[in-house]
C-alpha cells in the first residue's frame, strides 16, 4: 500500500467512525443539498443516467484529490471555494497557484472541466454540481499554442509529475494532441503516474474540433479514454471521435460547465466526458480507500452498461459501454493484476527498443604483412619515336623470333618448286633421236 492510500483509508476510516458514533451503527451519509427542481441542476441528466446521484447515497468523494492539468480553474467562491487544495503554473506564462485561466478562447476550460469534476454547488442545493462534490481539485494550469512559453509536451510531462508529488490520486487530461504518437518525454511522465497508483482519465477528442481518430494522450497504454454520447446514449457525432483505445463513454453533449467568472455555459465534447469519468473514479476511490489504480479502471469498465449493437467486448466508439456510478462502487468484483487497459512499460520496452544499448564489438588481432619489394627505379625518358626496352622485350623480339623461321621455310619452299618445275621443263626438250 503506498503512502497516499494509507493516508486516504486512514482519513476515511476516521469518517466513519465518527458517523457511527453520532448516527449509530447504521448510519448512513446525511443527504447533500440537491434540488432537482432547479433548472440547473435538473440540466445535469448525467446524474441520474449515469446513476450518480445513486452512487451518492455511499459516497460523495471524501479524501481523494483530482488533479486537473487544463487552462487553470478560476477562483469562484461558490463552487471551486474549499475545492481547489493546491496548484501551479507549468506554462511560464501564468500564476504560481495555477489559477489564472490561460488562453483568450479557451480560459474557461479548465473550470468547465474542474465543475464537472467535483464542483460544489450551493448549499441550497441548487446550481451545477460535480460528480464527486467533496472531492478535492488541483489546478495545473497549461498554455495551448500562444498562450505559453513553454513546449506544451514538456508542461505536460512536467505537470504529470507535479499531480503526482503533490497527492493526486486521479489526473484528468481533457485535449488532444491529434497524432497517434507522442513526445519520449510523457514515457517517463506516464510511468510516474503508474508507477505511483494513480488512475489517468484522458479524453477521446471530437470530430467537430477535427478531429476524427483518438490521438495522443489517448493512444497512451494505461490511460482511460473516455468517448462522448449524447442524451439518448448515442455515440456522438460531433462531440466524440473514434479508436481502439476508448475504454468507457459518457455523456458529451448538452453539458454545463460553470466558467472562471462563476458563469454557467453549455458546451460540448470529451473534454466534459473525461471528468465525469473522473469524478466517477473519485467515488470508487472514496467507497473503497485501499483499492488500486488498476482496479479503479477495471471496475468502470467491467460494470459500464452495455450499448446494443456494439462490438464485443471493446467497441471503436464506445468502449466496454456507458459509465455506471453506482454499479462501479457497489459491485462485486475482484481485484486485477494487470492495467486492463494496457501496460506503457511493455510498449516502451518493445516499441523504444531501437535505443537499447549497443552490442560490443569484437576485439581482432593485427596480422603482421611483409614489406613488398622495392620498385623498380624509372627508366630514363626517350624519344617516342624510338621503341623502349618494354616493347622490344615482349614486343619486337617474339615477333622476330616468330617471323624470321617462317620467312625462311617459305623461301626453302619456293625454291625447290623452281627446282622441280625446271627439272620438268629439261625432260620435255631432249630430241627422239637421242632415245
Amino acid at each position: 500500500m503506498t503512502a497516499r492510500r494509507t493516508l486516504r483509508s486512514a482519513a476515511a476510516m476516521m469518517v466513519v467512525a465518527a458517523s457511527v458514533l453520532l448516527l449509530g451503527a447504521t448510519a448512513t451519509p446525511p443527504p447533500i443539498p440537491d434540488d432537482p427542481s432547479d433548472p440547473t441542476r435538473a440540466s445535469e441528466y448525467w446524474l441520474d443516467g449515469a446513476r450518480i446521484r445513486e452512487a451518492w447515497q455511499t459516497t460523495r468523494g471524501k479524501g481523494v484529490t483530482i488533479a486537473v492539468i487544463d487552462t487553470g480553474i478560476g477562483k469562484v467562491p461558490e463552487v471551486f471555494g474549499d475545492a481547489v487544495v493546491g496548484g501551479t503554473d507549468v506554462s511560464g506564462a501564468g500564476t504560481p497557484d495555477g489559477r489564472t485561466p490561460l488562453g483568450a478562447i479557451d480560459g474557461n476550460h479548465g473550470s468547465w472541466v474542474a465543475s464537472l469534476a467535483a464542483g460544489r454547488g450551493a448549499a441550497d442545493g441548487t446550481g451545477m454540481i460535480g460528480v464527486a462534490p467533496e472531492a478535492n481539485l488541483l489546478s495545473i494550469s497549461v498554455g495551448f499554442g500562444a498562450a505559453a512559453a513553454v513546449p506544451f509536451t514538456e508542461q505536460v510531462a512536467k505537470g504529470m509529475r507535479w499531480a503526482v508529488d503533490n497527492g493526486a490520486d486521479i489526473i484528468n487530461l481533457s485535449f488532444t494532441t491529434n497524432t497517434l504518437d507522442w513526445d519520449e518525454s510523457w514515457d517517463d511522465a506516464f510511468l510516474y503516474a503508474f508507477e505511483h497508483d494513480v488512475v489517468v482519465v484522458v479524453a477521446a477528442g471530437n470530430r467537430g474540433s477535427g478531429t476524427n481518430i483518438i490521438g495522443a494522450p489517448a493512444t497512451i497504454p494505461g490511460v482511460l479514454t473516455v468517448g462522448g454520447v449524447d442524451q439518448t446514449g448515442t455515440a456522438s457525432v460531433e462531440a466524440s471521435t473514434q479508436g481502439i483505445t476508448i475504454g468507457i463513454s459518457a455523456p458529451s453533449e448538452g453539458l454545463i460547465g460553470v466558467s472562471a467568472d462563476g458563469k454557467v455555459e453549455h458546451w460540448r465534447g470529451t473534454s466534459g466526458a473525461a471528468p465525469i469519468v473522473a469524478g466517477v473514479a473519485a467515488l470508487i476511490r472514496s467507497a473503497h480507500p485501499d483499492i488500486k489504480a488498476i482496479d479503479v479502471i477495471n471496475r468502470i469498465i467491467k460494470t459500464a452498461i452495455p450499448v446494443p449493437d456494439a462490438v464485443k467486448p471493446q467497441d471503436p466508439l464506445y468502449g466496454y459501454g456507458l459509465v455506471d456510478a453506482a454499479a462501479a462502487i457497489s459491485v462485486n468484483i475482484p481485484p486485477v493484476s494487470a492495467n486492463p487497459m494496457g501496460d506503457l512499460a511493455e510498449w516502451v520496452r518493445y516499441f523504444r527498443r531501437a535505443e537499447s544499448e549497443p552490442q560490443p564489438v569484437p576485439s581482432m588481432t593485427p596480422v603482421a604483412v611483409p614489406p613488398l619489394p622495392a620498385a623498380d627505379a624509372p627508366s630514363e625518358a626517350a624519344s617516342p619515336l624510338l621503341p623502349s626496352a618494354d616493347s622490344l622485350r615482349y614486343g619486337t623480339l617474339p615477333l622476330i623470333a616468330l617471323t624470321v623461321p617462317g620467312i625462311l621455310v617459305a623461301l626453302g619452299v619456293t625454291a625447290a618448286a623452281r627446282r622441280i618445275r625446271s627439272a620438268r621443263v629439261s625432260v620435255r626438250q631432249i630430241p627422239d633421236s637421242e632415245e
